[in-house]
């Protein structure tokens, strides 16, 4: 049994944040990621999440399973629900992507969730079994994704 929680990305401590982006098995399936983690460049994105959090009231958490970290995800303000997980909890991530929606279902401010995936990503049942909705491709930072769309009210 696993018992999901979130937190905030601060109560992580940096270096596994560096081991888990750092991970080849992980930049697999995300185009944009195309430079080396180190404590620097936690420190950068930790802080840039919590602007998030702080400007919007909210923004990505950091996802324990049982109390150990497994990953990182949440909502950006245009609602965009983003989840990363460590390699050996990929398989968590239809039970956490469900805890989410619950929660941006119960929340009013997220009329709709949107996800933004990589072609690369060929398994997407997930997606259909929460009722997401292809809408089409976008690029984003030069790179092309699959747009999904999931209404919350």
């Amino acid at each position: 049994m696993h018992e999901i929680n979130f937190t905030r990305l601060p109560e992580i401590d940096p270096s596994e944040i560096v081991a888990h982006m750092s991970d080849p098995r992980v930049a697999e399936h995300m185009p944009l990621l195309n430079f080396e983690w180190d404590e620097a460049a936690v420190a950068k994105f930790v802080a840039t999440k919590e602007a998030c959090w702080n400007r919007d009231g909210l923004g990505h958490w950091a996802i324990l399973s049982n109390d150990k970290y497994v990953g990182w995800g949440g909502f950006q303000k245009e609602w965009d629900f983003g989840l990363v997980l460590k390699p050996r909890s990929f398989g968590l991530g239809a039970r956490i992507s469900r805890k989410a929606i619950d929660f941006a279902i119960a929340d009013k401010r997220i009329p709709f969730v949107t996800f933004l995936l990589p072609p690369s990503r060929k398994n997407l049942s997930a997606l259909d079994r929460l009722g997401a909705v292809f809408v089409g491709e976008q690029e984003y930072d030069g790179e092309t994704f699959l747009k999904f769309h999931l209404e919350t009210e």
